[in-house]
C-alpha cells in the first residue's frame, strides 16, 4: 500500500523526537510535516534538537518546523501523532479531529472521555471501536490516547495475569526515569544523588487508568474493571526506563511457575496481526535475581523495530497468597511515542484509517 502521510505535533520535545525516530523509515507511515510552537517556526529540525542520542536521517534533520495551524496540518496529513504538553494539547487535538484527522495522543486531556479509547493494543484492542461514537468520526476524525507511561508498562503483565487467574488487587511502587518528565524535565540539583517521592497527578492517573484499560467496552460504553489499585510514585536519577514494584492478589489459586508461564506465553491481537511495531514477545520474564534493570532491559523487544516495546518482568515471588514482582518498560517508547505508533498501526489494520 502507499504510505500514509502523518504529522508530528510537538516535534522538538522528548516524545516528538521519539516519534520522528520511529516514523522516518516506517513501512506504513511517512512524515508529512513537523509542527511545534512559534518559537521553532521556520527552523530546521537539526537547529532545535534538544536530545542528541537519537539518530535521524539527513533529510529529516533538514525538514523545517512549521507552526501548529489546524487547517494546514489537515490539508496534507491523515494522521497526527501528538507529543504536545497537556496544557495546550486538548483543544488542538479536538480541532484536528473535527477537520477529519485521526489523532493519536500522548497527552492526558482526553483519556477518561466516555468515547475515547485509552488504548494498549495487547490489553484492550476492542476498545478502539469507541472512536465510532465520536461526533467527528463521520468526517474521518477521531482521538485515541495512550495511557500514562507508568501505567503502560505494568498493564501488559497485569492483563496476562488477569486473563489467566483473575486479578482483584494490585499495589504499585514506581521508580520513574527523569525522561518521563519531558524536556528539560527535573532540574539536576533536585534529582542528582536524590529520590523525589512525588510526581504531580501520577498516582491518581495510574489508579484510574488501569481500571479503564483492564475493563470492557460493550454496548457502546466502557465498564471499569473491579480491581483495587493502590499506587506510590517516585522519580529516580535514571534517564530512560520505569522500574515498578508490584504486589498483587489473584482470584484463582496458582503457583509462581504458572504465573511466569502465563506472562511469558502471552500474545494478543498485535502479535497475531504482525503489526510492524509489535514485539513478538510483549512480556519477557527473566530468572536472574537482579533483573530487570533500566541499563540492561529498557530496550527489550524483537524484532529490531520493536526495541523498547516489550516489558521485562523479574523476581516473581509468592508469600501468603500475594505475588510480588518487578516490571521494567521504556517510558518514551512503549510508554510514549512507540505506544501511539502501535495504536495507529492497529487502527490501519482494522480499517479505521
Amino acid at each position: 500500500m502507499s504510505k500514509i502521510k502523518v504529522a508530528v505535533l510537538g516535534a522538538t520535545g522528548m516524545i516528538g523526537q521519539r516519534f520522528i525516530q520511529l516514523l522516518e523509515d516506517h513501512p506504513w507511515f511517512e512524515i508529512g510535516g513537523l509542527y511545534a510552537s512559534e518559537r521553532s517556526e521556520g527552523k530546521r529540525l537539526t537547529d532545535v534538537l534538544k536530545v542528541r542520542d537519537h539518530r535521524f536521517q539527513d533529510e529529516t534533520l533538514a525538514m523545517k518546523i512549521e507552526r501548529l495551524e489546524i487547517k494546514k496540518i489537515a490539508q496534507t496529513n491523515r494522521i497526527a501523532f501528538s507529543g504536545l504538553p497537556s496544557d495546550i494539547a486538548g483543544p488542538i487535538e479536538s480541532d484536528l479531529a473535527t477537520e477529519g484527522i485521526a489523532v493519536f495522543s500522548n497527552a492526558a486531556n482526553h483519556r477518561m472521555r466516555a468515547d475515547v479509547p485509552l488504548l494498549i493494543p495487547e490489553c484492550n484492542a476492542a476498545h478502539l471501536d469507541a472512536v465510532k461514537n465520536q461526533e467527528t468520526y463521520a468526517n474521518g476524525g477521531y482521538i485515541v490516547t495512550n495511557a500514562n507511561c507508568s501505567t503502560t508498562g505494568i498493564a501488559l503483565p497485569l492483563k496476562a495475569i488477569d486473563e489467566a487467574f483473575g486479578l482483584n488487587f494490585v499495589s504499585i511502587s514506581t521508580y520513574q526515569a527523569v525522561s518521563g518528565a519531558g524536556y528539560p524535565g527535573v532540574p539536576s540539583l533536585d534529582i542528582l544523588c536524590n529520590v523525589v517521592p512525588y510526581i504531580k497527578g501520577e498516582e491518581e492517573k495510574m489508579e484510574m487508568e488501569l481500571s479503564k484499560i483492564l475493563g470492557k467496552y460493550e454496548n457502546s460504553q466502557f465498564t471499569n474493571a473491579e480491581i483495587n489499585v493502590l499506587a506510590n510514585c517516585v522519580r529516580v536519577p535514571v534517564i530512560d526506563g520505569h522500574l515498578e514494584s508490584l504486589v498483587l492478589r489473584v482470584a484463582q489459586k496458582t503457583k509462581v511457575d504458572e504465573m511466569k508461564a502465563a506472562m511469558a506465553s502471552f500474545q494478543a491481537e498485535p502479535q497475531k496481526l504482525e503489526l510492524p511495531s509489535a514485539p513478538v514477545k510483549p512480556i519477557i520474564v527473566r530468572e536472574e535475581p537482579d533483573r530487570p534493570q533500566p541499563a540492561c532491559d529498557a530496550f527489550a523487544g524483537e524484532p529490531s523495530r520493536a526495541r523498547g516495546m516489550a516489558c521485562t518482568v523479574g523476581r516473581v515471588r509468592e508469600k501468603d497468597n500475594y505475588f510480588k514482582m518487578f516490571v521494567l518498560s521504556h517510558n518514551t517508547l512503549r510508554g510514549g511515542a512507540g505506544g501511539s505508533v502501535l495504536n495507529a498501526e492497529l487502527a490501519v489494520a482494522k480499517k479505521l484509517i
